[in-house]
């Protein structure tokens, strides 16, 4: 079953820039796993702190696969002190 995932990172004002290049060098990566349908990055223009990420994966072992991967722990060693509040993670599945 397709699971999808949506999660807000917030960052510490001041740290806006620094946070998206560590998000979009995440990106690719992802997106190059085994079982990732797709993976997209968005920044909200009405509030320059907050960040999306939109992720579709085959099913729940690949995305528990790409949490356990190293460019993860990285982006996540390195986004920890950039942001406001611990990121709000979603799980989706499609109704219709």
């Amino acid at each position: 079953m397709t699971i999808r995932i949506m999660a807000r990172l917030t960052a510490r004002a001041g740290s806006e820039t620094v946070l998206a290049t560590i998000l979009r060098d995440l990106c690719g990566p992802s997106r190059d796993e085994s079982g990732c349908l797709g993976y997209d990055l968005f920044h909200n223009q009405d509030d320059p702190c907050e960040f999306v990420t939109v992720e579709q994966w085959n099913d729940q072992t690949a995305a528990d696969a790409h949490l356990a991967t190293p460019h993860v722990a990285e982006a996540v060693r390195l986004a920890s002190a950039l942001l406001a509040q611990p990121p709000l993670i979603h799980r989706f599945r499609q109704l219709a």
